[in-house]
């Protein structure tokens, strides 16, 4: 098998904690005596600069500064920088001690001094950006709400303008590291480096597409107690830890049977998709009900399945009590037969863990067909709405949804007593307990009809195997997203692509891969796309 060269790489905890989060417990391991804060801020400093000059080697690097510790970690960069011999310069948009104690001695360029006015200010910034190779953005950090301050907001326009490579600190300044919202103007990096953890919002839109590369590295904190932050990243060591494993003696009634219920007339592509995941992602057995004018195609295009015509209940009834998880709603339509058929297969299933995606979610909210929390009374689910069908579900302006996806998810997961995997970029799964899981995979390649009906398959695949519905739809998330990325079509990717290049991923074990081969790397995720 050809190895691909994408990434992300991650350990198996890679926390997301939003920059409020993160300066509470920055905060709190201070305080308490566990770790000095010169010491954090030399450890990230030190570490950044190690990113910095493996992929930057050569050139001069001019760090913007500006007030807080983001600058401080800057300053320590550049002088660590100068001290292995490269060209380095500072330059402050905002007021520092002098003489500056975190240089040790060492005489690092101030490229500029004072602020007489805006247009002289401008003049200074563009002059010393205009000689650096690199540029390092320690304008703000992430405690920063709001739209920055004249000064700094100067300082992140003059940035942009340079049209040289920018590595930002924690953060690229302006982005609200809670939401990743951009209130005003931020600064557009090529690089990101996370000082402990990704941020979340460096991981959501539209703040994840001004981070570029996201890198996080290890700068001495303490090991974060099991209840954590709210929100960890789906990374290659998670999923492989959590992926379930075939015994070699099993056989196929051993490693799931999933009931597929999707695809009215004319809608078989839809369940045809759906059951090629789910047969991918490892299924041992799948039935498949449909309109019977698609036995011909779903016969045809998925052999491997036992198919089952809709309008034969008792056979229903019967392929639902003999399987261990239910796929429910792709292309199944919102006529009055999918609402029966519904009832049906919710009847039959009674404790059978669920996926609901699609037309299933939709005569859910519309309240033609049966409700989330009757799915959810006495069983496992997982629903995979878009931003369409969650408004929809839970009456919330798409605006707000998509500004807080993850209070989103988790507001409609405790209302429905289901695991939420939220679709978009990233997609996110919420549950009941426990931190939400943030996807790093998924790009705009699978934006493309179809590709909802692909997860399905492949989330209902591994509930049918025996996985909870929330680590089921974040390995579904990792998986097809991965696929996607291997399959390397671009804008071009269909779903069928996907499915096909399902098994490449499916049994890749370990961390994923950094070209950076630093011990103290964390996670290394590609940009945006």
């Amino acid at each position: 098998m050809t190895e691909s060269p994408v990434r992300p790489f991650g350990g198996l905890s890679v926390w997301a904690p939003t920059g409020t989060e993160a300066a509470a417990f920055d905060r709190r391991v201070i305080d308490d005596g566990s770790v000095p804060q010169a010491a954090l801020m030399e450890c990230a400093g030190r570490s950044a600069a190690q990113v910095v000059d493996r992929l930057y080697p050569e050139g001069h690097v001019v760090a913007v500064v500006g007030a807080g510790n983001n600058g401080g970690d800057a300053l320590v960069l550049l002088r660590t920088l100068q001290s292995w011999g490269r060209s380095v310069a500072a330059v402050y948009v905002a007021e520092r001690p002098s003489p500056e104690v975190l240089f040790h001695g060492w005489e690092v360029t101030r490229a500029s001094d004072g602020w007489d006015s805006e247009s002289a200010a401008a003049r200074q910034l563009e002059v010393a950006l205009a000689d650096a190779d690199v540029i390092v953005d320690g304008i703000l950090g992430t405690g920063i709400k709001g739209p920055p301050g004249p000064r700094q907001a100067l300082a992140i326009e003059c940035v942009n303008r340079a049209g040289k490579p920018v590595v930002a600190l924690d953060t690229p300044s302006g982005v609200d590291a809670d939401t990743g919202q951009v209130p005003s103007e931020a600064v557009v990096a090529q690089v990101t480096i996370a000082l402990g953890w990704p941020k979340l919002g460096t991981l959501l839109q539209p703040g994840r597409a001004s981070g570029g590369r996201l890198v996080a590295v290890e700068i001495g904190f303490p090991p974060v107690d099991e209840e954590g932050f709210g929100a960890m990243v789906v990374t290659p060591s998670w999923v492989s830890a959590r992926r379930p494993q075939r015994e070699p003696h099993a056989h196929k009634n051993q490693v799931g049977a999933l009931l597929l219920v999707a695809g009215e007339s004319g809608m078989a592509g839809a369940a045809v998709m759906a059951g090629r995941a789910a047969l991918r992602a490892g299924v041992g057995l799948l039935r498949v009900v449909s309109a019977a004018e698609n036995r011909e195609i779903i016969q045809t295009s998925i052999p491997e399945a036992v198919f089952i015509p809709e309008d034969d209940p008792v056979a229903v009834r019967e392929a639902a009590g003999a399987s261990n998880a239910v796929a429910a709603g792709p292309g199944l339509g919102q006529a009055p037969q999918a609402n029966a058929l519904l009832e049906l297969v919710l009847d039959a299933s009674a404790g059978i863990p669920a996926v609901l995606d699609a037309d299933a979610l939709n005569l859910a909210a519309s309240g033609s067909g049966p409700a989330l929390q009757q799915w959810s009374e006495g069983r496992d689910v997982l629903i995979t709405p878009h931003i369409g069908e969650m408004r929809n579900l839970s009456g919330q302006m798409a605006e707000a949804i998509a500004a807080d996806r993850i209070t989103a998810a988790r507001t409609l997961a405790e209302e429905s007593r289901a695991s939420v995997l939220l679709k978009g970029l990233p997609s996110v799964v919420a549950h009941g307990g426990g931190p939400c899981w943030v996807d790093a995979t998924g790009s705009s390649d699978l934006s493309a009809g179809g590709m909802g009906d692909v997860l399905t398959g492949v989330a209902g695949g591994y509930l049918a195997q025996g996985v909870t519905s929330d680590v089921a739809g974040a390995l579904a998330l990792y998986v097809t997203g991965r696929a996607a990325a291997c399959a390397g079509k671009g804008a071009s990717l269909t779903p069928s692509d996907v499915i096909e290049t399902l098994p490449r991923v499916m049994d890749e074990q370990g961390p994923g891969r950094s070209d950076l081969d630093l011990p103290f790397v964390l996670f290394d995720q590609d940009a945006a796309r």
